[in-house]
């Protein structure tokens, strides 16, 4: 479990990796701040593609780019996502906050399936935000119940 203040600096990394997002086709922007058992942060905004099936979500960007740089482990993630002005998410007086009535980006099935590869499903924490002072938080057990991962593959 992570406390007050680690959550609160995901929720703003995650704000501000929104703030990155390419999306010209959907103006949905997602900004993800993923932290690893060493207490390392990295980031992934939604990255879209002309094609539509090359899209990789925030989510999972910010897992790849971890475990491409060899990490495995991870504690805790912040997604905050919401519409994006112009295909990028334009900063409100609240940084790359989301407005108070959208709904919270939860992460979609591909994403859920990602993070069960390489995270405890009962203690790996998802926190959905709008900012730091509005959030949710489960875990990813509670997010994606009977799921199937490594260790019904056998040895």
């Amino acid at each position: 479990m992570i406390d007050e203040n680690m959550r609160d600096v995901l929720i703003r990394h995650a704000m501000e990796a929104r703030g990155r997002a390419y999306c010209p086709y959907s103006k949905y922007a997602v900004g993800a701040a993923l932290m690893s058992e060493n207490g390392e942060i990295y980031e992934g905004c939604n990255i879209e593609n002309a094609s539509y099936g090359g899209t990789v979500c925030a989510e999972r960007v910010a897992i790849f780019g971890a475990v491409g740089e060899g990490i495995r482990t991870f504690r805790a993630i912040a997604i905050v996502g919401g519409p994006a002005d112009n295909g990028a998410a334009g900063a409100s007086e609240n940084g790359f906050a989301v407005p108070d009535n959208e709904p919270f980006a939860w992460p979609c099935g591909f994403c859920r399936q990602v993070m069960r590869e390489f995270c405890d499903p009962e203690s790996f924490q998802i926190i959905v935000a709008r900012n730091p002072e509005d959030y949710r938080v489960c875990t990813l057990a509670q997010l994606l119940p009977e799921s199937f991962g490594p260790e019904n593959l056998g040895k």
